[in-house]
């Protein structure tokens, strides 16, 4: 008999009459019978670690953290819980293309928001996750993180190779209130801000200001695509406090970057990107800026153009 932790899988799902099934990871969506010797221990603590209010929530089982959401069916309690890793990955170990890995890392000094988009389960947060571990590696300085729940082992003390230390502080927004707790961290001075998700109006309102005050502000969205991950954002925020067009105009100002991520693989899934940045040099002219700030968006030549240019190692900025 194997224990759970003993063996390789993304999520393992329980239904109501306790029975386990993990990927098969010989189809790209078969799953299969899973019957580990400390399954009642497990089960147990995914039971007792339920709050009565939070659906989502995390467990830390045998020194492995896993992300859980607890659901209603027909049948009674249903448990989908995510196996995380025990440390961030290094991003050059993601698959991302090199030259991306590259140019994410050279904006561990600049200020805005690099957004990631994509659906459930694409890898957005491990990938957020792992470039903010790389630039608490790099430069240092005090990260605040808010996640609902929490996924990966981000806390703690970095030694950066800059010569100074980072810390990183994971925390969860009380009662949900996403915009309070950006508002939290804003009063803490952060030099980064990772949100797990924008998920409310006033989350995305806060994010927007956040990104045009002087911080690196790294978040994940539900979306399609680069557009509609932008559109998410500005219709969020638009909802809460602000008008469309102010909403349009920050994010213009506020962007460093917007990545779309799916995963595509069977046993090994790699990311599949396409993605959009604009100038981190504000002083310089910008169309994508421009294009973002009316409203109107036809970003589809400039997303080719940049890909196009970057992969062949090209200045992506042309007219800088």
């Amino acid at each position: 008999m194997v224990m759970i932790n003993d063996v390789y899988f993304s999520d393992i799902y329980i239904t109501p009459d306790k029975v386990a099934y993990i990927p098969d990871n010989q189809t790209k969506n078969g799953l299969e019978i899973f019957t580990p010797e400390d399954f009642d221990r497990f089960y147990k603590l995914l039971e007792t670690s339920y709050d009565g209010k939070n659906t989502s929530y995390s467990v830390l089982y045998d020194k492995i953290l896993y992300r859980v959401e607890r659901t209603v069916s027909i049948y009674g309690i249903q448990y989908c819980a995510r196996k995380m890793p025990k440390s961030v990955p290094p991003l050059s170990t993601l698959g991302y293309p090199i030259e991306i890995t590259r140019y994410l890392m050279s904006l561990a000094n600049a200020a805005g928001l690099i957004l990631l988009g994509g659906a459930t389960g694409s890898g957005k947060t491990t990938t957020i996750s792992s470039l903010l571990r790389e630039y608490l590696n790099m430069e240092g300085g005090f990260a605040y993180t808010i996640e609902d729940p929490t996924e990966m082992p981000l806390d703690g003390v970095y030694h950066s190779r800059a010569g100074g230390l980072g810390l990183c502080k994971q925390t969860i927004p009380i009662n949900s209130d996403w915009g309070a707790s950006l508002r939290s961290a804003l009063r803490s001075k952060p030099r980064f801000i990772m949100v797990g998700e924008i998920r409310t109006p006033e989350c995305a309102n806060e994010v927007l200001r956040a990104a045009t005050s002087g911080h690196l502000v790294l978040a994940t969205i539900h979306a399609n695509n680069v557009t509609d991950a932008i559109n998410s954002v500005v219709k969020y925020a638009s909802a809460f406090a602000m008008s469309e067009e102010l909403a349009f105009d920050l994010f213009s100002r506020g962007m460093l970057g917007v990545i779309h991520q799916t995963l595509t693989g069977v046993s090994k899934k790699v990311p599949s990107i396409t993605y959009l940045f604009t100038n981190p040099d504000t002083s310089k002219g910008d169309q994508v800026r421009g294009i973002i700030k009316g409203g109107k968006l036809n970003l589809g030549t400039s997303i080719e153009q940049q890909m196009t240019r970057m992969s062949r190692g090209m200045n992506i900025f042309p007219d800088a």
